[in-house]
């Protein structure tokens, strides 16, 4: 809890330390570690429940394009409710029609999901198709830093969450359809009411971190916005740092992201590669993340 205090307050202050000739550059790479970040937040709480889910970057991708078409109506912030209740409305859908499945055929569907909305998005004139969408930027641009604190009032929103229904009587129901379905019906829990809840917070999470992107980009690419890089970001991260935590996702964010764009400049696109590298040396040598790995030791210094 103190190590996530402290990265929200480093998130908070950077703009005001002297970062000299990389200022720009930094602020930049932070604003996107920070919405990659709660993008991982989100996914992890429908994680809490047993759900891999393989939809979070169409969730993404549709609060994106949302909050892009509804600024100039709307304005940013509630354009940005807008994408945030765009894409928890559309996880309702897809979760009444699919959370009764487990596994690998809840991921499989929503993996599909992913692909049907930007195959519907590439064919719309409205989204501008495979050309793409100019997006007005944060506050119509009269606050150089808008975007960026939006970023990080995103983030807060995420963590705050997150710790909330950790602490709540929805966080037992989750861990026990974890556990076992069959048991957690027994014991009264309505299986998949709990996972449609937790389902609808998470989309409207990332959806959330979509719209801040998408101001951020100033423009929308449908291959960007609904590309498996964005699904499988929010995945990874969590399982780095820690699933079903809440500094896991924090501290994953701020590892990823880094090492993330010092690959991009080396390797182009092929920093894939890597995640999968990274998810695959987790799962086999560090099965509780970085957070299992933090109190390993600290247990061991106490012992």
């Amino acid at each position: 809890m103190m190590l996530a205090g402290a990265l929200l307050l480093l998130a908070l202050v950077l703009p005001g330390l002297p970062l000299g000739s990389w200022r720009a550059f930094l602020l930049d790479a932070a604003q996107f570690a920070f919405l990659v970040s709660g993008l991982a937040l989100a996914w992890d709480l429908l994680a809490r429940t047993g759900q891999l889910s393989l939809a979070h970057g169409a969730f993404f991708g549709l609060g994106a394009y949302a909050t892009a078409l509804s600024i100039p109506a709307l304005g940013t912030i509630p354009a940005l409710l807008v994408g945030g209740g765009i894409a928890a409305l559309s996880s309702l859908l897809l979760g009444l029609a699919t959370l009764r499945l487990q596994g690998m055929y809840f991921a499989i569907a929503t993996l599909a999901f992913s692909e049907v909305m930007r195959t519907l998005v590439l064919k719309a004139q409205f989204t501008g198709g495979s050309i793409g969408l100019p997006v007005q930027p944060a506050f119509a641009g009269a606050y150089p830093l808008g975007g960026y604190y939006l970023a990080v009032a995103v983030l807060i929103i995420c963590t705050l969450v997150s710790l909330l229904m950790s602490r709540s009587r929805l966080n037992y129901a989750m861990a026990a359809t974890r556990q076992g379905e069959a048991v957690a019906r027994v014991l009264g829990v309505s299986v998949v009411r709990v996972k449609l809840v937790a389902f609808m917070i998470s989309a409207c999470l990332a959806g959330l971190a979509g719209g801040v992107y998408a101001m951020k980009t100033l423009f929308l690419s449908p291959y960007d916005a609904f590309g498996l890089g964005r699904a499988v970001e929010a995945l990874v991260i969590p399982i780095f740092g820690g699933l079903y935590t809440t500094t896991g996702p924090l501290l994953g964010g701020l590892i990823i992201v880094s090492l993330e764009t010092w690959l991009r400049l080396r390797i182009g696109e092929g920093y894939l590669v890597v995640y999968g590298v990274i998810l695959v040396l987790t799962i086999l040598f560090l099965p509780k993340g970085l957070m299992g790995l933090l109190a390993r030791r600290r247990g061991a210094r106490h012992a």
